[in-house]
């Protein structure tokens, strides 16, 4: 039987001089006991997993709503998705794998209904309502909400009480006099823009909202197909499927053997150091770099501004604003947690963190109780 000193021993003694050690955790803001059989970072790890906020993924929108087919990614699967790059490349960079997990697990967590269009909406209701920063919506932000303060499931604390490494991982901005995170954040949210640039290409393909034909104006996909012996534009499902795991496997090499170039280029020693440079060190070759602007510039033109995804919005819009209006007016309607809630936090930030939280499905059920039925179609 491994102990907790077992378990950070062993990683003391296997991974780099520059990985976050969890015997080196800079700590909880409320002390606790720790664990007799858990590092403090699998201890984060697993408290996430556990949280509402997570299982809400499975019901969230990556870029198609969840109603339009059971194979297209959501936000929990790209969650996991994005933890199993970040694990990969982790092992094989000698990192902490255990705290790039829970980053990984958690940094979707603020996501509300509707992918990005619910969060640009979320945002611009906010606007106006109060000062700066409660009159702002953004969800790397509320992803640190929910870990600090929103979810309840300990007398002791609000929120999960996890490390300070790990929340400082979940944080993307206002890093003025911080400089970079740790490697193992730095590598997350690499993970991220890896694993939706791979799986936005295979679900706009399988949606049909992009083709074989425009893909081939990418050189991405151009140097990919150069690859891998498939007929395009004949593309069967097997060689959809062939092409996004070759995809992965060459976005990751690269990603790995940059990094590890990078790291060594840099000469850090330690986690410390790593935070003390002013520049990132988990990176893409320049010309991944160049290819990556390209494909985000494409998806963004030809996947996210479809005609078929803006209807998707338009009805994001539509359905969050009345959700907001409506529980603003007649506050009344929310639930009494809710409420207490807005007697600390303010009306309007109460009713965002519930908007926030809910799921596709469960907005559309209370939208669908609040509008008549003559506004509904039925």
């Amino acid at each position: 039987m491994f102990t907790r000193a077992d378990l950070e021993a062993r990683e003391a003694a296997t991974l780099a001089p520059y990985a976050t050690l969890s015997r080196d955790s800079r700590g909880r803001e409320y002390p606790e006991a720790r664990s007799e059989t858990r590092t403090a970072f699998q201890k984060d790890r697993d408290r996430i997993l556990h949280t509402t906020a997570f299982r809400r993924l499975e019901y969230k929108t990556q870029v198609f709503l969840n109603a339009q087919g059971d194979h297209y990614r959501t936000r929990l699967t790209h969650t996991l998705e994005v933890q199993q790059v970040a694990r990969s490349v982790a092992l094989t960079l000698g990192l902490n794998e255990t705290l790039a997990e829970a980053i990984a697990l958690a940094h979707d967590l603020g996501h509300p209904p509707f992918g990005h269009a619910g969060e640009r909406v979320l945002d611009g209701l906010m606007e106006g309502q109060g000062a700066p920063p409660n009159n702002t919506f953004d969800h790397n932000t509320q992803a640190q909400r929910i870990v600090t303060r929103l979810e309840d499931r300990y007398p002791d604390f609000p929120g999960l009480n996890l490390t300070l490494d790990t929340l400082d991982g979940l944080n993307k901005h206002d890093r003025a006099g911080l400089g970079p995170p740790g490697l193992e954040a730095q590598l997350v949210d690499a993970a991220d823009a890896l694993a939706y640039t791979a799986h936005d290409l295979d679900d706009g393909l399988r949606s049909g909202l992009l083709t074989p034909e425009q893909l081939e104006a990418l050189p991405l996909w151009r140097e990919l197909l150069a690859r891998v012996p498939v007929q395009s534009p004949q593309l069967t499902e097997r060689d959809r499927r062939t092409l996004h795991r070759e995809l992965l496997g060459w976005l990751i090499g690269d990603l790995t053997t940059a990094s590890a170039a990078a790291i060594t280029a840099s000469g850090v020693g330690s986690a410390e150091e790593v935070r003390a440079l002013p520049e990132r060190l988990i990176t893409y070759s320049a010309p991944m770099r160049e290819r990556l602007r390209e494909t985000g510039t494409f998806l963004r033109e030809n996947l996210y501004r479809h005609w078929r995804v803006e209807m998707q919005v338009e009805q994001a819009t539509r359905l969050l604003t009345t959700l907001f209006t409506a529980f603003l007016a007649r506050p009344s309607m929310l639930p009494p947690q809710v409420r207490a809630r807005a007697e600390v936090d303010g009306l309007p930030r109460a009713v965002c963190d519930f908007i926030a939280g809910m799921t596709d499905r469960y907005a559309g059920e209370v939208y669908a109780a609040l509008t008549p039925p003559s506004q509904t179609g039925h």
